[in-house]
C-alpha cells in the first residue's frame, strides 16, 4: 500500500482530495494533518510515500515543513507543494528541483499531474495504473 500524508489547514479540501484518492486509487492510504505543528510528528515517526504540502498555513508554512522533511530523510521528490496561488508566483518561489511539483490547487488542468503521481504511487503499490482521469473534465 501507498502512503500519502496530507497536510493543509483547509479541512474542506483536504476531505474532498483524500475522498478522490480514497475512491480512485485504492491501493493508497492518505493521513491528513491540518495542523502543520502535528503533522512534524507524523513527518518523523512515519515513511511516506508523498508528501502533499499546502504552502501558505497558519503557524507554519509549507517550505518551512518541507525543509523540516527533507532533513528528516524524506526525498524532496516525493514531495508536492500545492497552491492557490498563480503557476508563475509558484515557480519564482520554488524553482524547479525544490521538490516533485508546485501546483495550483484550485486549477482543473493541474488534477492531470496529480493523477500520473497517483497512478505511479498506486502501480508501484502492487495495483494496474488507473486509466487517466479525465484530467479536469
Amino acid at each position: 500500500m501507498g502512503r500519502i500524508l496530507l497536510i493543509d489547514d483547509y479541512p474542506a479540501f483536504t476531505d474532498f482530495l483524500a475522498g478522490y484518492i480514497g475512491d480512485s486509487y485504492p491501493l493508497l492510504q492518505v493521513d491528513i494533518c491540518n495542523n502543520p505543528i502535528v503533522a512534524l510528528q507524523c513527518i518523523k515517526t512515519t515513511v511516506y510515500d508523498l508528501m502533499l504540502i499546502d504552502l501558505e498555513m497558519p503557524t507554519m508554512d509549507g517550505l518551512k515543513l518541507l525543509s523540516f522533511a527533507t532533513q528528516t530523510g524524506m526525498d524532496k521528490n516525493r514531495i508536492v507543494i500545492l497552491s492557490g496561488r498563480e503557476a508563475d508566483f509558484l515557480h519564482k518561489l520554488c524553482p524547479m528541483g525544490t521538490c516533485l511539483a508546485v501546483l495550483n490547487k484550485f486549477e482543473a488542468r493541474q488534477k492531470a499531474v496529480l493523477d500520473m503521481i497517483f497512478s505511479s504511487l498506486q502501480k508501484k503499490a502492487g495495483g494496474p495504473p488507473v486509466p487517466n482521469q479525465g484530467g479536469g473534465n
